[in-house]
């Protein structure tokens, strides 16, 4: 899956492959799929935005690294010359996660409900 997202007046293409999961792992040494389910934390971001019921407590714990880690894989995997992480996000004034997470989590945890039904494939085909 992949989707072109405009940042800071510039297209950037993310893509999610089988690879993803990976290249994930081998950069930042944390499992993806434990990661992405970490963004559902961030749909609270959400709230900020239309100025709903927002308390200090909504967001203790809440990690944005993991967002960012996310993000630069899904970019990587749609562009192999990108930088390492701290240099890419660098070339951004702005990074709007209000709008990116959504699409992010999307297509992350489309990946996670494919390798769920491919699982559920195998099994049944096991017993």
């Amino acid at each position: 899956m992949e989707k072109t997202i405009t940042i800071d007046g510039r297209d950037v293409r993310f893509k999610s492959t089988a690879a993803t999961p990976l290249r994930y792992k081998a950069q930042f040494h944390k499992d993806f799929f434990t990661e992405v389910l970490k963004l559902a934390q961030l749909e609270k971001l959400k709230d900020i935005e239309k100025k709903k019921n927002i308390k200090i407590e909504d967001f203790e714990g809440l990690d944005f690294e993991v967002f960012y880690n996310i993000a630069w894989t899904m970019a990587k995997t749609a562009d192999k010359d990108i930088p390492d992480p701290m240099s890419w996000l660098d070339e951004f004034d702005e990074f709007p996660m209000i709008e990116i997470v959504p699409e992010l989590f999307g297509m992350a945890i489309a990946s996670l409900q494919s390798k769920k039904k491919q699982m559920e494939s195998k099994m049944k085909v096991v017993k």
